[in-house]
């Protein structure tokens, strides 16, 4: 992937397993962390019950979405934070015009890759298949409820986070909850006590049974 004025590039990974766009009814969209890569979500794939999906997995420039911390101003983190939101936009546009409803998209990120999906999906709330967002929460110094808009329509987030975390505090998690509720989702947290910044085996056992059923 090339970087071009500071900018993100469209670069989908679809990996040699699932279904291809043409053949499946389900899409999940797997959105890395800072300093991660594609390859490293599409391997997570393997332990989630997404075999009939298509998988999809966008990759950074140079493996970061955007440079600074998510609880900074956004303005620090632009352009690099409105061009990765609208690689996201552009997955998701690829998948619908593929033939694969709304509904029947899914998301699953990890750290600045949670944050990330938890900010698009926010910015264009509406009735997804479900998401899991692990150790993240909305992006920006202070959260501005008036840039979310529309309606989740029951769409089932799972969060699941260290308490505490070094880089997300649990006072973001708690307030991204409340929002996202607010909007309609439905929304179930999980927190364990000193885990660290990592996915543990039962937050992928709740993503099976809450979100890929």
């Amino acid at each position: 992937m090339t970087q071009n004025n500071n900018k993100h590039t469209l670069d989908i990974h679809l990996p040699d397993k699932g279904k291809s766009l043409q053949e499946a009814k389900k899409a999940l969209i797997m959105i890395h962390g800072r300093g991660a890569a594609a390859e490293d979500m599409l391997a997570l794939s393997n332990h989630l019950r997404v075999q009939d999906y298509a998988i999809l997995a966008p990759q950074a420039t140079n493996y970061t979405w955007y440079p600074n911390s998510f609880l900074v101003d956004t303005v620090q983190n632009e352009p690099w934070l409105s061009s990765a939101v609208d690689i996201i936009h552009q997955t998701v546009q690829k998948v619908i015009k593929a033939g694969i409803a709304q509904q029947d998209i899914y998301f699953f990120g990890f750290s600045q890759g949670a944050c990330l999906t938890l900010e698009y999906m926010a910015r264009n709330a509406g009735r997804y298949g479900g998401a899991v967002a692990i150790i993240g929460g909305l992006i920006g110094q202070k959260l501005n409820k008036d840039q979310y808009k529309g309606d989740f329509k029951g769409t089932p987030i799972f969060i699941g986070t260290s308490n505490p975390d070094f880089h997300v505090p649990i006072e973001r998690v708690y307030a991204t909850q409340n929002i996202l509720t607010d909007m309609h989702a439905e929304v179930t947290l999980k927190e364990y006590a000193g885990m660290g910044h990592t996915i543990n085996q039962e937050e992928i056992d709740l993503a099976n049974q809450l979100i890929f059923k």
